[in-house]
């Protein structure tokens, strides 16, 4: 199970379009995509596709960036990457480097991953030893910060699609906030509290004024994404323990030895892992293993904008969660993008249901996914040591 050959071609660029409506929050509006993929090619013209996507706000990484990582360290990260296990050794090399880059490598380790698994015909289950997909998975419908008239059109959408598992943005602006959840309620009726989530992006710096202001809503909910500023784990705690209610934590938890530092009793936290923002899949799994073992609740979720390789590659992470896996965000595919990565987007359909059956590529070799290079942007050539 190794990469036979270390002159491999390594091609770095961007997958760039734009979305079918504009995604808003507190942190960032997005009107398309912003991700970066990379190719390897070995010289018996296998290929395979790694993405990520750097987003400032959350990693503190943009497109330049991350473009910049890959030319310095992918030569040295693909050819010390024969296997699963030198992929690990660069991983815990780099360490300090990935923490500072996390998207950037993800789209490296994917794309060595995706290789490896198509010269060895396997699925990325096989090769990480992880237990077959099951036959579907159940997303959820993220609807971001938008205005009434786009708030109806996208809840009515939804709810004739089927979907009954909801992440709402909420905005700062109280009244703006109350009237969209009493359309939702009055859409819904009365949705158990276990099936929608509220997320703040970040929103306050004190934590009395998140709690007044989630009071003010009177809405019940599951849990509360990053009410304070990232990191701040004392003042998220507060709000949980006000409220009754469990934090969400996405820009403030990242990394496996981050855990140790959360406080208070574990069931009031929930890690959103995002494969891109952790650093690849490796290291979400480690994440996911490590949360499961320390009690948190698991939601493996996207970044807006994400194409069908990083789907594939968050449906093993998904599955790695188990019973602790709360809910899972993505898979919108051509719902939101104007043209994904391939052809046949891995996407859920109706009920929010994706089914394996459905979609081959979940037990095709490697992610699965037949990308076409003539949507990809700017793809340049790296030149390596071992090709000098």
């Amino acid at each position: 199970m190794t990469i036979p050959s270390p002159k491999l071609t390594i091609e770095v660029g961007t997958f760039d379009v734009p979305f079918k409506t504009v995604f808003k929050h507190t942190s960032a509006a997005r009107a398309a995509t912003e991700n970066v993929v990379v190719r390897l090619t070995d010289p018996d013209g296998v290929v395979g596709y790694g993405e990520g996507c750097p987003r400032q706000y959350v990693t503190g990484e943009t497109k330049t960036t991350a473009i910049e990582f890959v030319e310095s360290y992918a030569g040295e990260v693909v050819e010390g990457s024969p296997d699963v296990e030198g992929l690990r050794t660069q991983i815990t090399k780099h360490r300090s480097v990935i923490d500072k880059n996390p998207a950037a490598f993800c789209a490296i380790e994917l794309a060595v991953l995706d290789l490896l698994t198509r010269k060895n015909n396997q699925t990325i289950e096989e090769l990480l030893s992880q237990q077959r997909l099951p036959a579907s998975f159940t997303y959820s419908a993220v609807i971001g910060d938008s205005g009434p008239l786009t708030f109806s059109a996208q809840l009515l959408r939804y709810r004739a699609f089927g979907l009954r598992d909801y992440k709402l943005k909420i905005s700062g602006d109280v009244n703006r906030d109350k009237t969209k959840l009493r359309w939702f309620k009055g859409h819904f009726g009365r949705l158990v509290a276990n099936t929608v989530r509220i997320d703040a992006n970040n929103l306050w710096t004190e934590p009395d004024e998140a709690i007044r202001y989630l009071k003010a809503l009177e809405f019940e909910f599951l849990g509360v994404e990053e009410p304070m500023v990232a990191d701040d784990l004392e003042s998220s705690l507060a709000v949980a323990e006000a409220l009754d209610t469990r934090i969400i934590l996405d820009e403030s938890l990242l990394r496996a030895e981050q855990l140790e530092q959360l406080p208070g009793d574990p069931d009031r936290w929930i890690l959103n892992c995002r494969v891109s923002k952790s650093g690849g899949l490796l290291r979400s799994l480690d994440l996911i293993e490590a949360s499961v073992k320390g009690g948190l609740g698991v939601i493996v979720g996207a970044h807006v904008g994400e194409t069908s390789l990083l789907t594939r590659a968050a449906l093993t992470a998904a599955h790695a969660a188990g019973g602790s896996l709360i809910a899972q965000e993505g898979a919108f595919g051509t719902t939101l993008l104007t043209n994904d990565i391939c052809d046949a987007p891995l996407m859920f359909g109706r009920g929010g249901q994706l089914s394996s059956s459905s979609h081959p590529s979940t037990s095709q070799p490697g992610l699965g996914i037949d990308v076409l290079s003539d949507r990809l942007v700017g793809m340049s050539k790296l030149v390596t040591d071992s090709q000098r």
